[in-house]
């Protein structure tokens, strides 16, 4: 049972940086199952690609991609996320999440860097996290200069 399994995996190329020009080479553990579902607590230290469906918790110590088929509903902790699939749950990235335009994301994301593509979509809550570590809510401080401007008339 476990031969064939390791049969049918082939390697992943490493994943492009999203800086132009800047191919960066990265260990990349691939899930791939078109109907297999995992749940659970995952610790990944490397990036992980996820191409089925996964439900949990999700550590990622690198990046982490959520392909095409993949479905995550999850607590996420990760330094990067690139998300072409679907994905609900609150994610904390320390680095950059981009959400492709075929990614569909539903939850809070407390991030330093957050690019939607056009056709991407995206539900919830952002959350910055600023040079200094600490976290800015930019709707709370839309909520208060919307209550000044109102207060004032």
């Amino acid at each position: 049972m476990f031969e064939n399994r390791k049969a049918a995996q082939k390697p992943m190329a490493p994943i492009v940086n999203s800086e132009p020009g800047k191919p960066v080479s990265i260990t990349l553990l691939t899930v791939v199952g078109e109907h297999a579902r995992m749940e659970g607590k995952f610790d990944i230290t490397d990036s992980i690609q996820i191409e089925c469906e996964v439900g949990g918790e999700l550590n990622v110590g690198g990046k982490l991609v959520i392909g095409e088929k993949g479905v995550v509903s999850a607590n996420v902790q990760t330094v990067d996320a690139i998300i072409m699939g679907h994905y609900e749950g609150n994610m904390v990235a320390t680095g950059n999440v981009e959400i492709a335009e075929s990614g569909r994301v539903t939850g809070n994301i407390t991030t330093d860097s957050l690019v939607i593509s056009k056709g991407g979509f995206f539900n919830g809550n952002i959350t910055k996290i600023n040079e200094a570590g600490r976290q800015v809510v930019a709707i709370d401080e839309k909520r208060g200069d919307q209550q000044k401007q109102f207060g004032s008339r």
